[in-house]
Order: structure tokens, then C-alpha cells, then sequence
């Protein structure tokens, strides 16, 4: 392992993928990262942890936490097969997503002449009801006072 190395990846017969620590790291800020990249520690086997259930695309997820442990700064070693760096590039082949080639339809599409005839919009809809005139008074409501009621 080189010099100055925080994290070692691997895969193991037994565990399958895991991963520990070196003296270069203090135990528990290790242990903190790793729980929250998904790996739990091995019972009699101390600094040594398994990703938690590895069936559930164990690779990638392994991949993964290389790839954010290597994000905040620390140097990880890890097996060829679980290294973001070296195998994902194998991995699959990139798909282009079309995007360019769809922008310069559009553009061109936008450029050329329309097919379609044109009709002058209109500016009063035959189903519009008109809108009645102000009146020119205010209504005045007459309240009548009532004497049957309570009074307080």
C-alpha cells in the first residue's frame, strides 16, 4: 500500500465488498465515514468493514463511496474492479443524448418558411358578451330599524 493512503476497497471470499482504514486516518472519523457510505463493521475481524447488503448493486455503490471519499480529499486504493478511475470507463459505452443534433433541427426548422397559411388574429370574438356601461348614481340601501329585537 503507498504512503499517506486513507482507505483501502476491495472485495473479500467471505464478505464480499469491503473496506478498511490506516493509521494515516483516525479510527473513528473512518468509522464515520464508512458507516455513512453504507459499509458496517465485521464482527472478530477489527478495521475491517462489508457493505451492507452487496447484493443490492454492490459495485456501483462500492464505486461510489471511492469516488466520495476520493471528493473530500483522501487517497484510496482500491481493486481495479471497484475503482471508479480505472473501470468505468469499461463499464458501458457512452450514449451520445442527441441534444446537439436536436438544437440544430430546431434551428433550422425555426429558420425556414412555414407551409402552413398564415390567418390575421382577430381582435373581438363573435361569443364575447359586451361589458355594460357604469351607472352614473350610487344605489342607497334604506336600513329600517326594527323595535322587536333585544337590546343588549
Amino acid at each position: 500500500m503507498q504512503p499517506g493512503t486513507h482507505f483501502a476497497f476491495g472485495t473479500h471470499p467471505q464478505h464480499g465488498f469491503v473496506a478498511s482504514s490506516t493509521a494515516s486516518i483516525p479510527a473513528h472519523l473512518a468509522h464515520w465515514f464508512l458507516e455513512r457510505e453504507q459499509f458496517e463493521p465485521v464482527p472478530d475481524e477489527p478495521g475491517l468493514y462489508r457493505l451492507s447488503e452487496p447484493e443490492r448493486d454492490g459495485t456501483r455503490r462500492t464505486r461510489q463511496a471511492v469516488h466520495d471519499l476520493r471528493s473530500h480529499g483522501y487517497t484510496v486504493q482500491a481493486d481495479i474492479r471497484v475503482d471508479p478511475m480505472q473501470s468505468a470507463a469499461a463499464a458501458r459505452p457512452v450514449r451520445p443524448n442527441g441534444l446537439q443534433e436536436r438544437r440544430a433541427r430546431l434551428a433550422q426548422a425555426a429558420a425556414g418558411r412555414t407551409t402552413q397559411r398564415a390567418t390575421a388574429p382577430t381582435t373581438s370574438l363573435p361569443s364575447a358578451r359586451p361589458i355594460p356601461p357604469k351607472p352614473t348614481y350610487a344605489p342607497t340601501v334604506h336600513l329600517t330599524a326594527t323595535g322587536t329585537g333585544r337590546s343588549r
